[in-house]
């Protein structure tokens, strides 16, 4: 049958599916090794439909609750389900901060020690100006005293050419050549600074270069630093909120359950009322059946089996069958009582044999249903039970009505999630499988 199922079940739904299809997939691969298997692969297909079958009814066993509870568990695995990311979140954002928190450290360390080299370079420059300056003085000093005394290459080839002894002459040539040596050193020295001078500078300017490169990485990390620190905290409140929004969500769910359980326990009343009313019937049936006979009728049986007796309600696929189940919110054990027919709100919901209209009412979870007593048949007292129609019955208590005639329409009032027949067989007032007694 159609649904129209919450966005947190059609999730779920999505999910089984997918899974579903895995395994058929899986299934399916011997076959097509070996398309001549034709039992083999009937078989599958046999069980993939099965799987289908049990992944629908999961989804329609949700008609066994209210609307109410349908929407506060999907509010609250909603709530649960953002407050996962949220903290997925929140946990990135710290992991990123640290990170950038780390980062400025080494980044301000890296800086610190960038001006520290700036600094000693600068030092090194401003001494290698006070050298040269010292340098410069002292051949300045030399250049005045050479003018004073003239220049010391002239003053030794006048004493060669003027001076008679050898050993005078020997000893002057000396002091003009140790005042020679001085200045090439002063010269020389001079040079070496001015190039060692330039280097400095160049040192000092990539000095600059590296610091003002750190500021800026600094500051860059220092933005995105406070960047995360904003988005960390405004992660933290939303986690604090959604935490909150959770637990109203569980409180409304919790309550929802508890209104839930108190009507399924007031459906069991009703059924237990149903039931007794039905085996008094069908005990009466019996003693007439009896008495008729001159004899004794057989005992009811725990399941009949019929020989088609009964007519489909609806024309229609079959969407959940007969049986137990796992309730999908609940989580106990709960009996599916009948068959649904995925057919369309609207469809003309027909007698599925000939009876008398025993009760017509709503009630919470099954909406509009009608309840038609069909008599004594092979040993035991049959009725039929018609859920979720859309208005009341179109037949009253104690009319008869023919076998085909229309009762009502399919609906989806009560406990549903989409337009369905939800059809109930009752042998003596116990549910049975609706499928053994039709044709």
């Amino acid at each position: 049958m159609a649904r129209n199922l919450p966005g947190a079940q059609r999730r779920r739904a999505l999910a089984l599916l997918v899974a579903a299809g895995v395994l058929s997939a899986g299934a399916l691969g011997p076959a097509v090794a070996a398309p001549t298997d034709a039992p083999r692969t009937h078989d599958l297909k046999h069980r993939k439909h099965q799987v289908a079958g049990r992944i629908a009814g999961a989804h329609r066993d949700l008609d066994e609750s209210s609307n109410r509870l349908r929407s506060a568990t999907a509010a609250l695995h909603s709530a649960e389900s953002r407050l996962h990311t949220a903290r997925l979140h929140l946990a990135d954002t710290q992991g990123q901060l640290m990170a950038a928190r780390a980062l400025d450290d080494r980044m301000q360390a890296k800086l610190e020690a960038a001006e520290v080299r700036l600094r000693q370079a600068r030092e090194d420059l401003a001494a290698g100006h006070a050298k040269i300056a010292d340098q410069q003085d002292t051949l300045g000093q030399i250049v005045v005293g050479n003018y004073q005394s003239g220049d010391p290459s002239l003053m030794g080839l006048s004493m060669v050419l003027t001076t008679q002894d050898p050993a005078e002459l020997t000893g002057q040539l000396n002091s003009v050549q140790n005042v020679m040596d001085r200045e090439s050193v002063v010269l020389d020295r001079l040079e070496a600074s001015k190039a060692l001078l330039t280097v400095q500078e160049s040192e000092v300017a990539a000095a600059r270069r590296s610091v003002a490169g750190e500021r800026r990485a600094a500051a860059a990390n220092l933005v995105r630093k406070q960047s995360l620190e904003a988005e960390a905290e405004s992660a933290e409140a939303s986690v604090r909120g959604l935490v909150a929004a959770r637990a109203t969500a569980r409180r409304t769910a919790m309550q929802a359950k508890r209104a839930d359980l108190a009507q399924l326990k007031a459906l069991q009343r009703e059924r237990d009322r149903i039931a007794v009313i039905l085996r008094k019937r069908a005990e009466a049936a019996r003693r007439r059946a009896a008495a008729a006979q001159g004899g004794s009728a057989a005992a009811s049986g725990a399941v009949h089996h019929s020989n088609g007796f009964l007519d489909y309600p609806v024309s229609g696929p079959v969407t959940s069958p007969f049986g137990w189940r796992i309730h999908p919110i609940f989580g106990y054990r709960s009996l599916h009582d009948g068959v649904d027919f995925g057919v369309a709100c609207g469809t003309p919901i027909r007698a599925a044999a000939a009876g008398t209209v025993l009760e017509r009412y709503y009630q919470t979870a099954w909406g509009n249903r009608v309840i038609i007593d069909h008599g004594y048949h092979d040993g035991v007292g049959l009725a039929t039970i018609t859920n979720h129609m859309n208005a009341p019955a179109i037949v009253a208590p104690g009319q008869h009505v023919r076998r085909g005639q229309v009762v009502g329409y399919v609906g989806t009032t009560g406990w549903s999630t989409g337009c369905h027949l939800h059809f109930t067989v009752l042998q003596d007032g116990v549910a049975v499988n609706p499928m053994n007694w039709f044709g």
